[in-house]
């Protein structure tokens, strides 16, 4: 099973994850952190999350990890 993590405090919600999730299970937080960012949250589907790790790839801020 693949296990995703967003560091949130990290991610400054760019939303390049959620272009290159080709399952579309990113989205970005309708919720504003303390830095004034909307980060990225998964979609709560995440067996379908096939661990191609695309949206770590493409993080400017290496705020995604991806483990299997």
């Amino acid at each position: 099973m693949t296990k995703i993590e967003i560091d949130e405090p990290r991610c400054k919600g760019c939303g390049l994850c959620t272009i290159s999730c080709p399952k579309n299970l990113i989205q970005l937080n309708n919720k504003i952190n303390n830095l004034g960012y909307t980060p990225a949250v998964f979609d709560l589907s995440l067996e379908q999350c096939t661990g191609c790790a695309l949206c770590a790839e493409i993080c400017p801020d290496v705020a995604i990890k991806v483990f299997k």
